[in-house]
């Protein structure tokens, strides 16, 4: 069985984060009481005309422009036909033939190291309504219909679970610093189908469609489970046939949904109520120089400031630590990471608030950050503060006065403290220097009770190993 080889391609619909729907003037909202958000275009009313959303087009631009592909400048919509409860017209409005975005690429990294997965093609459509289905009785809610969407297709370049969920990772950091989506596979505005196949040879097997997956974990178990079934049938001489599926997550296998269409299925024809749209290169450069800074240019910078990969990978990971490190550019960045990551982050999970949402001033970060970089502030110093430093808008001074804390750096003055707690602890330098390491604390502790707690404990440290060696 491990002499087949898989190979896989993924279609993502991704929801647009437009205030309104792509070819209406509903408003495109998560959550909303059911039916509530509709008009006669969304319910396809006879008569009705659509009218295309620009706020949408520019999304479908960024992410064109972020997957590397080429824009297409004069387009049209198609008419994709047919009969589903959830699609009120009878077709779906899409671009068959001139996808706003064709021959992308974006790069993944791999245990073999980085591989490009090639993109077909992204265009522009709208949602369907959304089925429901609970004690015998289906429910359908129309708030989704003609929500703007785009489709991502790859070529069938990944050959395992795991190049298929990092180009689902990569794939969903791109589109949200885009701000082109929120990507929430719990709501439903990112939604994978993979298409997988298996051989022996360089031809491609029969594929089969997996529909809906609701979690990149998912996709991975899923390729496993159909990948699994399609050997069984070949190592059984059984035939496979090109159909659509779901994934049974209970189960971890991938159940029959029905035969495969095809594309002539569809009859699809140039939108007759919408003209060609054609864009300006001005236009698209407009829209091409307000993508924010990208996760790979953002990446390239914490590596090149000395910021660990794994603390780099966490900053991006949550867009709004990244986007307030962007606001301090000449900062000692590993410091102000490992602040962020550490105490900060653990007082924004425990009072459960977004960084926004507190005082933290950019000038008390800036003088935090400088102030443990020159050893004039500890760690536990910042513990002591953080409260403050987050709930009050009020310079870091005051906050020290009012915490009582301060430290004394001057290293000549330390040095002479050290000195005098050495002399008088002779029993403790003598331990130290048989290997107790219980001697240092102890010194250590004598110094800071000579202090009053005021002394760096960073530069008392070194001071006292500095001299201890001497000895």
């Amino acid at each position: 069985m491990n002499d087949y080889k898989k190979t896989i391609g993924i279609e993502v619909h991704v929801e647009l984060k437009t205030n309104t729907k792509m070819f209406s003037s509903s408003i495109n909202g998560f959550g909303i009481t059911a039916n509530h958000n509709i008009t006669p275009i969304d319910l396809g009313y006879p008569g009705t005309l659509p009218l295309i959303n620009q706020k949408g087009v520019e999304l479908a631009i960024r992410a064109a422009t972020v997957l590397n592909c080429k824009i297409n400048k004069t387009m049209h919509f198609d008419r994709k036909n047919y009969f589903y409860p959830d699609l009120p017209k009878g077709y779906q409005i899409t671009q068959a033939r001139t996808p706003i975005g064709v021959d992308g690429y974006i790069m993944i990294n791999t245990e073999n190291g980085e591989k490009k997965i090639r993109i077909h093609d992204i265009h522009i459509e709208e949602d369907t309504a959304k089925s429901l289905h609970q004690e015998g009785h289906s429910y359908l809610d129309f708030n989704r219909a003609g929500v703007p969407l785009v489709e991502i297709v790859t070529e069938p370049d990944m050959n395992s679970d795991t190049e298929a969920m990092a180009y689902l990772e990569k794939l969903r950091e791109l589109l949200l610093y885009a701000n082109v989506s929120d990507c929430k596979m719990e709501e439903g505005s990112m939604r994978c189908d993979v298409n997988v196949s298996v051989s022996k040879t360089e031809q491609l097997g029969v594929r089969a469609e997996i529909k809906n997956i609701g979690s990149i974990h998912n996709v991975g178990l899923a390729i496993n489970a159909e990948a699994k079934r399609q050997i069984e049938l070949l190592e059984n001489h059984q035939e496979i046939i090109e159909d659509t599926r779901r994934y049974d997550e209970k189960n971890n296998q991938t159940i029959l949904m029905r035969v495969k269409e095809t594309g002539n299925d569809y009859r699809y024809f140039p939108e007759p109520d919408i003209p060609y749209l054609t864009l300006t290169e001005e236009f698209i450069k407009k829209v091409q120089s307000e993508l924010p800074v990208m996760p790979d240019e953002r990446r390239k910078t914490y590596l090149e400031k000395g910021i660990s990969k794994v603390n780099a990978d966490k900053i991006i990971q949550n867009r709004d630590l990244s986007d307030y490190l962007l606001n301090f550019p000449t900062l000692n960045l590993v410091i102000a990471s490992n602040l962020l990551l550490g105490d900060i982050s653990s007082y924004l999970n425990k009072n459960n608030i977004s960084l926004a949402n507190t005082k933290l001033t950019k000038e008390n970060f800036t003088q935090v950050v400088e102030k443990l970089e020159k050893g004039e502030l500890s760690s536990k110093n910042v513990k002591d503060i953080l409260n403050d430093l987050m709930e009050k808008s009020i310079p870091l001074e005051e906050i020290l006065v009012s915490n009582n804390i301060q430290n004394i750096s001057d290293v000549s003055l330390l040095r002479e403290i050290v000195l005098n707690i050495i002399k008088a602890n002779e029993a403790s330098v003598k331990d130290y220097k048989e290997g107790k390491d219980r001697a240092l604390k102890y010194l250590m502790g004598q110094i800071m009770k000579e202090t009053k707690g005021s002394a760096n404990p960073s530069v008392v440290n070194q001071i006292l190993i500095d001299e201890l060696t001497k000895l």
